[in-house]
């Protein structure tokens, strides 16, 4: 019993000390930020595409490798997966690119409802068939994506944003189902209001934050550290079973009645 215990507690500290490599797409979100910490406390690898150049000493000061590039364009994503594999396999990757455009259809022109799908969903796809690739090479990777409640609950004035995070749930079902028998798992984030950097104009005010805590079942604001938390799970430390889901951290929104 004793030895049992003994080889159990080994094979667990093992399994903790061996290094990954994760790959963050949009690693400048606040919400990317928190989860690259959790895993670097972990003594894991991480490297991030991000857009500007603006935090990228801070980054690769605390040991991050970084690409500088769109998360939009093809080229970009493909030289971000080359350099995250200089690194070792990628064992997980976090798309965590994503916009805020709040504005009815007809105050809505076709490029700015273009530049929404591009940013969330086409950045989304990407990330999604490049790396893919090469997880599927290595015949295993966890793939976790940003959704919105909007992709699942009818909201005022969401429509263009409401298109692409539902194309980001339908895509995160399909490509499940595509790669379950080839070791992806494949899983995406949906949290409703959260008080971040890209939030920061609707929350500008007290006034404007009772008003959207209001529609929330639990009546507050989600913090960016439940939104890391849920994410970093999945990355890490979900079930393997656990594939083609869509975790609502909403606070109730998208399936209780206030």
């Amino acid at each position: 019993m004793f030895l049992s215990w003994m080889k159990t507690a080994i094979q667990k500290g093992t399994d903790f000390l061996k290094t990954m490599n994760y790959l963050i797409i949009g690693g400048n979100s606040d919400i990317a930020q928190d989860v690259t910490t959790r895993l670097l406390n972990d003594g894991h690898h991480v490297h991030c595409l991000i857009r500007n150049t603006e935090q990228q000493d801070a980054l690769t000061s605390r040991g991050i490798t970084v690409t500088v590039g769109d998360a939009t364009s093809e080229e970009d994503m493909k030289q971000c997966i080359t350099e995250a594999k200089e690194h070792g396999e990628i064992n997980g990757l976090l798309h965590c690119v994503g916009s805020i455009v709040i504005r009815p259809p007809h105050a809505l022109n076709k490029d700015a409802f273009e530049e929404v799908i591009t940013t969330n969903l086409t950045s989304a796809f990407l990330a999604l068939s490049i790396a893919g690739k090469a997880m599927l090479r290595q015949g295993s990777g966890r793939m976790v994506f940003s959704s919105s409640v909007a992709g699942s609950l009818g909201l005022v004035n969401h429509e263009a944003i409401a298109a692409a995070k539902g194309g980001i749930e339908a895509m995160v079902r399909a490509s499940a189902a595509t790669y379950a028998r080839r070791g992806l798992r494949i899983n995406a984030v949906a949290p409703g209001l959260t008080d971040t950097k890209m939030a920061s104009k609707i929350l500008s005010s007290d006034a404007m934050r009772e008003t959207a805590a209001q529609k929330i079942p639990t009546q507050r604001i989600n913090k960016k550290e439940e939104a890391a938390t849920a994410m970093y799970w999945l990355l890490t430390d979900a079930p393997d079973n656990l594939t083609g889901q869509v975790l609502h951290l909403d606070g109730g929104m998208a399936n209780v009645l206030a």
